[in-house]
């Protein structure tokens, strides 16, 4: 049995209505049953990571085989309120992104505790209350039609330091579901809905396995039905391709569909090859799009996978923000997004995130327009295509990298960055939403350019010099004209960038050093300095150890 967690987080108006003696309880509940196997879980993605830097290829488990030959089994039926998933507006956790979302014409919103937020501790409690306040709304007036509401936490490798048990940081998975159920389950239930939910970063079915036996032990914990859950699982890591069916299979009582997570996929794709050959190397960022013959590959294989188990199949967000061009520009955005969604439409899938309320109305145009009266496609069955080397082949894609392409990763990697140090997830910048996930690609990619000395189109080679000096150049220009509290958080930026891009080993995420050296609370923070091997390895110890 777990002792009782230690909150250690300064507690804020509020909070103890979030974080009371029973609701911490759960938590160390859940924290006592499965701590442990996500230690190991997490020892078990290190280990894979080392077969493939030695040179070991991706490929379909015997496990995926298993499950995708048995014809006999699908997915739970469609949950209360799932049925539409024509449009999915992703919003950060805040009063007023929660306001307009719940008023959207959206059919679902994606309260989105992970990327489209920076974990600061009063972000995530502070949500905890606002998301309290809304299912109470939905309950309160159950004759307003809203989108129904999907709630994703932070996925398996980060900790929240702000609460402990025996000196140990809990899982923020743990946290973010765990204070989310016990608190809006019910009530949930009660408004004609359900606890749904959004995984983040699964790579396995084990890890889709660890999930479902989360879901059975909260609502046994709750006296509810199991089955009540209903989980969409994001595909965006690059070994989760290979385990579609699989995770699909050990999820199938709460499973609800499976999505495309274009920027993560993308990222995963250079962390998973960080240090294979130049073959692995992609292109400008701006370059790989959902037709890209190895994004198009592992879409196709989404699609015939969640339809073949009688479940929705979500496509990659419109990052577009819509709201910071004329009038001719943004017309002009739109019809390329409602085109690119109309095509998204015609391969199958069933309906798409947008990253911006503006967006709404188009994406569900285009789906309605290829859709007509019907709701989704999932009848719509195609033969899943399993070709591994196909999955990660570059080939077919044009490998130019320019020096606008390594400019432009580092300007957003810096703004973001610093808006992310501020306390901000989701970041209109130029004509796009960043957030957490494009930022860990622009770093990855400076990385990866660098580490094999990449040859520009304008002919010099990427080097630690010349990204050294694209950041003094961008620097200059971001600080222009910038107050005193602006320039503090472009320098603090820069030090997480030039930890998480220029360092000699790819880091698997920017958040371990900046939300330890930055988003803590007074007196929990990393000293500066400190050596990054040193932060890897209490990071490691600290999943161990769970």
């Amino acid at each position: 049995m777990s002792s009782s967690p230690t909150v250690r987080g300064r507690m804020h108006p509020g909070f103890d209505e979030i974080l009371t003696p029973d609701a911490l309880a759960f938590l160390a509940r859940l924290d006592g049953e499965f701590a442990g196997r996500r230690a190991d879980l997490l020892a078990q993605r290190r280990a894979q990571s080392r077969r493939i830097n030695r040179g070991a290829d991706l490929d379909f488990s015997l496990e995926e085989i298993a499950a995708r030959e048995d014809d006999s089994w699908s997915v739970a039926p469609i949950a209360p309120g799932l049925a539409d998933r024509r449009v999915e507006l992703v919003a950060p956790v805040t009063r007023s992104h929660v306001e307009h979302a719940m008023a959207s014409n959206a059919s679902t919103w994606l309260a989105d505790l992970e990327d489209a937020t920076a974990p600061t501790w009063f972000n995530l409690v502070d949500g905890q209350i606002v998301l309290r306040d809304a299912v109470r709304a939905y309950a309160a007036r159950p004759q307003i039609t809203r989108p129904t509401l999907i709630m994703r936490p932070r996925a398996w490798h980060l900790c929240e330091k702000h609460i402990t048990i025996d000196g140990r940081p809990i899982s923020a998975t743990l946290v973010d579901f765990g204070l989310y159920f016990f608190h809006n389950a019910k009530a949930l239930i009660e408004a004609g809905y359900g606890p749904y939910f959004y995984l983040p970063k699964i790579e396995s079915g084990a890890e889709a396995r660890l999930w479902n036996d989360i879901f059975n032990a909260a609502q046994d914990a709750l006296d509810i039905p199991r089955g009540t859950v209903r989980a969409t699982v994001l595909i965006e890591t690059l070994p989760a391709a290979f385990a579609m069916e699989e995770i699909l299979f050990e999820l199938r009582e709460h499973a609800s569909g499976l999505n495309a997570g274009r920027w993560d996929y993308i990222f995963s794709y250079v962390r998973t090859f960080a240090h294979r050959g130049d073959e692995y190397v992609l292109p400008d960022r701006e370059r790989i799009t959902m037709t890209t013959p190895f994004m198009r590959t592992f879409t196709d294989l989404l699609v015939a996978t969640a339809h073949k188990r009688g479940t929705h199949a979500i496509a990659a967000p419109a990052a577009n923000n819509p709201t910071v061009q004329d009038e001719e520009r943004r017309h002009r955005a739109l019809n390329v997004v409602h085109a690119e969604k109309e095509r998204e439409a015609e391969e199958g899938f069933d309906g798409s995130w947008v990253a911006h309320p503006a967006m709404v109305d188009t994406v569900m145009s285009a789906f309605t327009h290829v859709l007509g009266d019907k709701l989704d496609q999932i009848e719509v069955k195609r033969t899943p295509r399993h070709d591994a080397h196909a999955l990660v082949s570059l080939e077919g894609t044009m490998q130019t990298t320019s020096l606008h392409g390594v400019r432009s990763n580092v300007s957003v990697a810096l703004q973001y960055l610093a808006a992310w140090i501020d306390g901000q997830g989701a970041v209109a910048i130029g004509n796009y939403m960043e957030d957490a996930a494009t930022t860990e690609i622009c770093r990855a990619q400076l990385w990866q350019w660098m580490h094999h000395s990449t040859q520009l189109a304008e002919g010099p080679q990427v080097s630690r010099a010349l990204l050294e000096r694209l950041i003094d150049e961008e620097m200059i220009k971001l600080k222009r004209g910038a107050d005193a509290d602006i320039q503090l958080r472009l320098d603090e930026a820069r030090e997480v960038l030039e930890r998480s891009a220029l360092t000699d080993e790819l880091p698997g995420f920017f958040t371990n050093y900046a939300y330890v050296r930055f988003l803590l609370d007074e007196g929990l923070r990393m000293p500066r300095g400190i050596d990054a091997e040193d932060l890897r390895q209490s990071e490691k110890v600290a999943g161990d150890a769970a």
